[in-house]
């Protein structure tokens, strides 16, 4: 399984009362990967990437989208190796891409407070 796919499966099971749609869409560039809705009637999307190191890497559409969206969007980062979990506001698109995931703004980083954020978005 991708590692995108696998973090989609384990944000979808993690996140019990999220309802959630997978976007797979070639002619919106730099869609977000998902659209979540939560219990208070609240729609958001994230942008789902796995990386290896530090480094995350966007596509000039991705950041563009982010930019123009700084509500109610997110960025949701797995390490593989020594496995982490950050999720990080739409808004810091910027930072994460130029200084990476350990220097940027992290709001959850277990998928229990991931959990509490998507709740609590009003």
């Amino acid at each position: 399984m991708a590692p995108e796919r696998k973090l989609y499966q384990d944000l979808k099971k993690n996140t019990k009362g999220i309802i959630w749609n997978r976007i797979e869409n070639l002619s919106l560039l730099g869609m977000p990967d998902v659209l979540g809705y939560n219990n208070s009637g609240v729609f958001f999307t994230v942008e789902l990437k796995v990386t290896k190191g530090n480094k995350v890497k966007f596509s000039p559409h991705q950041i563009a989208f982010h930019k123009s969206h700084p509500k109610k969007t997110f960025i949701l980062v797995r390490t593989l190796g020594p496995r982490s979990l950050k999720l990080v506001p739409g808004s810091e698109i910027h930072d994460l891409w130029s200084k990476g995931h350990e220097s940027c703004l992290t709001v959850a980083d277990s998928w229990t407070t991931v959990q509490e954020t998507f709740n609590n978005i009003f």
